[in-house]
């Protein structure tokens, strides 16, 4: 069963947040998983998998809009071992114009010569990364996500690391640094945290790696965690308001 990000058919184009787009892309608004890919994986992963096909984008504030419009975009959701299982990361340069020194998923926009989201995600993540693509193998994808305030309709793409390579910083200038971060890590209560924006947003947050988890990627972890089964009740009072870590992140940046 192939994995896609998106079907189309023949349609007339349009223009939608600046950007010409296909009216012919459908989007995909549930879970997908690949049968022929389940073989083999750890047990671990088993409530990760079991979960990607019951979620479903219309239960989710990330909902798609009208079929073709927005911009596509992937990320690669990599789940390996290092020892204890883990997700690979990488934290975004400060000189960026956009999501200076964020926490991220390897990942960005689906160019016309990737065949579908999941090459654009494993392209992306060996750019980013230097990650070696054949040690990857893919087992789904969650719904396409809409993100209302940039335009992007982003395919979460779900994968093993079945043989991990080295990784580093391979793009300096996007990317400041790469670092796999352990589920454990990820699940433990007291590293969970809610994050308050300036905007007023509150979302769900995770302190790990010296970072500061927040935004669409830890929404993506939070959801995947809810949905699996794994998650662990946390103090759901804890709240760190992002101006402050902000004005931390610039002064560390400037010092």
């Amino acid at each position: 069963m192939p994995i896609a990000g998106a079907r189309t058919r023949p349609g007339p184009l349009r223009t939608y947040a600046g950007q010409v787009t296909e009216m012919s892309r459908i989007w995909i608004r549930e879970g997908i998983v690949d049968p022929d890919a389940l073989h083999g994986l750890p047990a671990w992963l088993d409530p990760i998998v079991s979960c990607v096909q019951s979620i479903h984008s219309d239960d989710l504030k990330y909902a798609v809009p009208t079929d073709g419009e927005g911009r596509h975009s992937a990320v690669l959701i990599l789940f390996g071992e290092g020892p204890d299982p883990d997700l690979l990361m990488i934290q975004r340069a400060a000189r960026m114009r956009a999501h200076a020194g964020q926490p991220a998923f390897p990942g960005g926009a689906v160019d016309e010569g990737d065949a579908d989201a999941r090459a654009a995600a494993l392209r992306e993540a060996v750019e980013e990364t230097g990650l070696a693509a054949e040690g990857v193998r893919v087992i789904g994808q969650l719904p396409d996500l809409w993100l209302s305030v940039s335009g992007f309709v982003v395919t979460p793409v779900i994968a093993w690391w079945e043989e991990p390579s080295e990784v580093w910083a391979r793009e300096p200038d996007e990317v400041e640094s790469v670092t796999r971060v352990r589920l454990a890590d990820l699940l433990d209560p007291g590293n969970r945290v809610n994050v308050r924006h300036p905007s007023g947003y509150v979302g769900p947050g995770f302190r790990v790696n010296d970072m500061l988890v927040w935004g669409f990627t830890g929404g993506l972890i939070d959801l995947i965690l809810d949905h699996s089964g794994l998650a662990l009740p946390w103090d759901r009072s804890v709240m760190v308001d992002l101006d402050i870590v902000i004005a931390h992140d610039d002064q560390n940046v400037t010092s």
